[in-house]
């Protein structure tokens, strides 16, 4: 193995898995979701290959590791965490993942201005000078937000907060 490889792969692993720990502890906690995202999201897959060459550097002393009861536990309570997270998943029918504020919003993307209106205590009209406003051009009073949001080509964050900036 490369001396560079060997002398940078476990000071990679640690950066990098606090970096994780850091990003995932914000993310559970929802704070900071746009700056912690994406970082969270690459470096854990950039994490990947310090871990590969720290394994493969410390091969020799973490084969005494499998021989230990401790290990054969810690990978199977792993496992069954981790299927435990997939089963829930693969049951929830037809629900998707995030804070249950978006299960409510995605539920209203299906409304129209029309129908959204009084919920928002403003007319549909100013509902649809709103959106027209902030660039969805298909606003319509009976067009749903999930059809006026797609012909824009703008994502639910982009259409939530011009919903926000209509005034009552």
């Amino acid at each position: 193995m490369n001396p560079i490889l060997q002398r940078y792969a476990t000071p990679l692993v640690t950066g990098l898995f606090v970096v994780s720990l850091v990003s995932g502890v914000a993310l559970f906690f929802h704070v900071g979701g746009r700056a912690f995202h994406g970082m969270h999201e690459w470096l854990s897959m950039v994490l990947i290959a310090p871990f590969v060459l720290h394994v493969w550097k410390n091969w020799r002393p973490m084969t005494i590791y499998f021989t230990k009861p401790a290990f054969a536990l810690s990978m199977g309570l792993s496992l069954v965490a981790a299927l435990g997270f997939v089963f829930a998943a693969m049951n929830a029918t037809g629900q998707q993942g995030g804070p249950p504020q978006m299960a409510v919003f995605r539920a209203l993307k299906n409304a129209t201005p029309t129908t959204l209106a009084p919920a928002m205590g403003a007319d549909a009209q100013a509902i649809v000078a709103t959106l027209k406003a902030r660039g969805f051009d298909a606003a319509a009073p009976d067009a749903t937000l999930a059809d006026i949001a797609a012909k824009a080509g703008k994502d639910d964050g982009a259409l939530a907060r011009a919903l926000a900036g209509v005034k009552r």
